[in-house]
């Protein structure tokens, strides 16, 4: 998987889990979807995100740099 592919995937994550907590848990648990939402307009607009940041740190490999052996 790549750094792209996993951040995708974790807001997709975080997203529903955030919405499942809101239906059953409270309602202000669709503040941490919203945040999720601003952070993807901000990512989208500046090209940067906190966690491809902590992903690149993990040596997770970026899109087009993946190798087959």
């Amino acid at each position: 998987m790549t750094v792209q592919s996993v951040t995708r995937l974790l807001a997709g994550i975080v997203v529903l889990v955030s919405l499942a907590l809101a239906h059953w848990v409270s309602p202000n648990w669709l503040w941490l979807t919203a945040f999720v939402g601003v952070n993807l307009l901000q990512s989208g607009l500046t090209d940067w995100c906190p966690a491809m940041t902590i992903l690149r740190l993990m040596k997770l490999p970026e899109a087009g740099s993946a190798k087959c052996s």
